[in-house]
């Protein structure tokens, strides 16, 4: 079938409750967690109902307004339609449910149903249906109708006219369904045996009718076999709105010549499904039950939280700050509200009287307007270079997949177009591109795909980062470790042996998926999972856990399997459990998580930086006093919360056409850590200050010069060391003048020889290395000849100092 618009649809579903869904069947259940069967009775009308279910949980699930359905009941007892109100007839059939937007209560109410004692005319409660919903979508032209018919085709049906009912529902274009209870079904294989004579009739009526129905309108299966693909995931196509554009290749207003454009249009190639929002409820019993009724004893209703958020100027800490303010926002259930009323001291502002604020640091940057003043834009494609396929990315696409093709209305950009996407496809190009989807809109550059189909070519546009949002990282080795004074370390706790990788590959193989399914016809076992029909558990399951609780667990098969390999490997590694650390407690009552990283595995680990103070220290203004408090919220850190970039109320309303907020002046850098490992004199921080400050002290030279040497060769093998190269030669031009003159000669010459050595490795940092050969002789060992100047020793003789840099 064509795919549908989302929403703006009514289906209408037709129950039968004949005499006959009343009889008992044994229905199987999902397996038990030990995986035993299980099975339950039920009527034939409670196993179609979990159908009708289905069906409405999706539509709640889906949360669109424009998602209507009605319930229309027949084989009922009494009698209560439009129909029959008009001009009678169409007896027991009656609107059970009116058309609305469906809801749990929805739910609850089919749950009431019960099979009665007067048999059911489907054909009748079909164009009761029909007038039904079309009454009541008399001004609604455009929404889909849709009817799903539930029954067991045993009661007799009044076939008579029925031709006509089928011109009524094609002229309205009504999509039929018939979902029938042991129906035969060549697809599940399901034949009844010893079906009933008017069962067997009815069903080859209901055939002849959906066949009858235009353009793919009618539909009929078995109930088993939709119970089945309803509790399947799948993928819901749906049409997606063209928008007009203009390809441009060119600049069309110095250049208009040279420049070409095209009327296109843009359609959505894939839609990202995501799952649903989470709803929390609460129950309140229900007033008025009768104590001594056992059915309303303990029952309680059940309602959906509602939040509603409070504007609040804390009184305490205003005291405490002096004049400046800070506007929360908190969300308030009234009852505790009510309760601790008399412990706040709150002023309550009203949300008129906020101007929007962007936090920025410390501070928030106000917006009276509500936004920023926006960039310029045209609506437009520009195309602003080619570069080969090859060359792609793929981990660059951020956005969903677009298609951009002619407009199909204009033959001579449809021939200009296909050109362009020909002449791309024939040279293995791409293109990039900056569209703006309306004048004024955010720009936002992608990348055009040619593609050549039997019939149409057309571009598939996806966007990409700015250069800006891409953020390179270096990490260290997991499998090479390298000690405080630059040697390779082969044995460690943290580098695995022999045992634990072989221990760890048996673990690995032994959870492997590809052969842990069932056995084919030849015996072999197949894959327990196939990528190719997998699904995003984040909707899926949390679609099932939101109605069923279900939970997912691997094969026990493989559970069992990997069992014994992976007790080996608790006793190889040897694991064991952690004890959880005491959270640690903050002055302003708070507790502070543990940092996973907390303790490091490798030796790379750097001591935390301290917090950034909480004082603050407002510019004077004519606006009046500061708006921006002296102690930072609590929730703040130096690493900022993911909603900090929403927009957040300030505590003062600001009249149009008057001063803007006072600019606080810029806090106080952080106290950096000077990062001196244990036992050195020399941090990592400011080396070359700690250098300096230890040699004013006359009585660790040796010690200084020797940690120097240690810190320079450490910062030249960390990742993205060319952001101190500059610093570092600084720190080896007045280490090397140290040496020389305090007669620590071979130390200078042993750490340069070691800096060579590591820089020369495989993963060494060459490129350091050769900044420091253009500094050739200046920057070398120590001769012999340099050393006597000074009265010192020297074992480098001057030719061997000059050759060292060069080699």
């Amino acid at each position: 079938m064509p795919a549908e618009r989302a929403g703006y649809s009514v289906t209408m579903f037709l129950v039968d409750l004949s005499p006959s869904m009343g009889a008992t069947r044994t229905v199987e259940q999902a397996p038990g967690p030990d995986g035993e069967s299980r099975n339950v009775e039920m009527s034939n009308l409670e196993w179609a109902l979990q159908f009708v279910k289905l069906k409405i949980q999706e539509m709640i699930y889906n949360g669109r307004k424009t998602d209507q359905c009605g319930v229309i009941v027949f084989g009922s007892e009494g009698t209560d339609n439009i129909i029959n109100e008009k001009h009678g007839g169409y007896e027991h059939v009656s609107e059970y449910i009116p058309i609305c937007t469906p809801s749990a209560k929805t739910l609850a109410e089919l749950d009431k149903l019960k099979p009665s004692e007067t048999a059911g005319d489907a054909i009748d409660g079909l164009i009761v249906g029909i007038e039904t919903q079309d009454n009541y979508l008399q001004r609604k032209p455009t929404w889909t109708r849709k009817i799903v018919i539930v029954t067991d085709g045993a009661s007799p049906l009044e076939i008579e006219d029925w031709e006509a009912t089928v011109k009524r529902m094609s002229i309205l274009a009504v999509s039929l369904t018939i979902v029938g209870v042991d129906f035969d079904d060549d697809e599940l294989p399901y034949h009844e045996e010893d079906k009933p004579a008017i069962k067997r009739a009815n069903e080859s009526f209901y055939a002849q009718l959906v066949s009858a129905l235009p353009n793919n309108l009618g539909l009929m299966g078995t109930l088993e076999h939709a119970l089945l693909s309803l509790t399947s995931p799948s993928i819901k196509e749906t049409k997606s709105a063209l928008a007009s554009n203009t390809l441009r290749l060119g600049d069309v207003e110095a250049r208009k010549d040279e420049a070409l454009e095209i009327s296109v249009k843009v359609a959505k190639c894939t839609n990202l499904a995501r799952a649903g929002g989470w709803k929390r409820f609460f129950g309140t019993p229900i007033k008025g039950a009768d104590e001594d009724d056992e059915d309303d004893k303990g029952k309680v209703v059940f309602r959906e939280l509602k939040r509603h958020t409070e504007y609040v100027i804390d009184s305490a800490q205003i005291e405490g700050d002096g004049d400046s303010k800070r506007v929360a926002s908190a969300d308030f259930d009234e009852d505790e509200e009510q309760e601790g009323k008399g412990d706040r001291r709150v002023e309550k502002v009203e949300k008129e009287q906020l101007v929007l604020g962007y936090k920025y640091g410390s501070t928030y940057v106000p917006c009276p307007d509500g936004h920023f003043p926006k960039l310029q834009t045209q609506q437009g494609i520009d195309i602003c270079g080619f570069f080969p396929k090859k060359n792609f990315n793929r981990s660059y696409p951020l956005s969903e997949v677009y298609y951009v093709f002619a407009d199909p209305t204009s033959a001579p950009d449809q021939i200009a177009f296909s050109s362009v996407v020909q002449a791309m496809f024939e040279k293995g190009f791409l293109a990039i591109a900056r569209m703006v989807r309306t004048d004024g809109s955010e720009p936002k550059m992608g990348v055009l795909s040619p593609t050549v189909w039997p019939k149409v070519d057309l571009f598939l546009w996806v966007q990409l980062p700015f250069a800006d949002d891409i953020r390179h990282y270096t990490f260290p080795s997991l499998t090479t470790l390298t000690s405080r004074t630059g040697e390779r370390i082969t044995k460690h706790p943290y580098l695995p042996t022999e045992e634990q990788l072989e221990a760890m590959g048996q673990f690995i193989d032994d959870m492997d998926l590809s052969d842990a399914g069932e056995k084919d016809e030849k015996g072999d076992r197949q894959p327990w999972f196939d990528p190719r029909l997998s699904y995003n558990p984040a909707i899926h399951r949390t679609k099932q856990a939101l109605f069923h609780a279900a939970y997912f667990e691997p094969p026990k098969r493989v559970l069992k399997r990997a069992k014994q390999s992976l007790e080996t490997c608790k006793e190889v590694f040897k694991v064991k459990e952690v004890p959880k650390k005491a959270p640690r407690a903050r002055k302003d009552g708070h507790v502070c998580a543990a940092d996973e990283d907390e303790d490091m595995i490798l030796l790379d680990r750097k001591s935390p930086a301290k917090k950034r103070p909480y004082a603050l220290k407002p510019t004077p203004s004519p606006a009046g006093p500061s708006q921006v408090p002296k102690k930072r919220n609590a929730s703040d850190s130096e690493t900022e919360s993911e909603s900090e970039g929403e927009g957040s109320p300030l505590s003062k309303a600001i009249p149009r056409g008057s001063p803007g907020l006072p600019t606080p002046t810029a806090s106080p850098g952080p106290e950096l850590n000077p990062q001196r490992a244990p036992g050195r004199i020399i941090g990592n921080t400011f080396p070359l200050k700690d250098f300096r400050t230890n040699l004013s002290r006359g009585d660790v030279v040796t010690k200084a010069v020797e940690d120097m040497g240690t810190v320079i060769r450490e910062i030249v093998e960390r990742p993205f060391a060319w952001r101190r190269k500059d610093e570092m030669i600084e720190c080896l031009r007045v280490l090397r003048d140290t040496c020389l003159k305090e007669d620590e000669v071979d130390a200078w010459n042993d750490i340069l020889k070691g800096l060579k050595n590591d820089c020369s490795a495989e993963t060494g940092n060459k490129a350091f290395w050769s900044e420091l050969k253009k500094l050739g002789r200046s920057i070398s060992l120590i001769s012999s000849s340099e050393a006597e100047e000074l009265g010192g020793i020297s074992q480098v003789s001057e030719s061997a100092a000059e050759a060292f840099m060069q080699r």
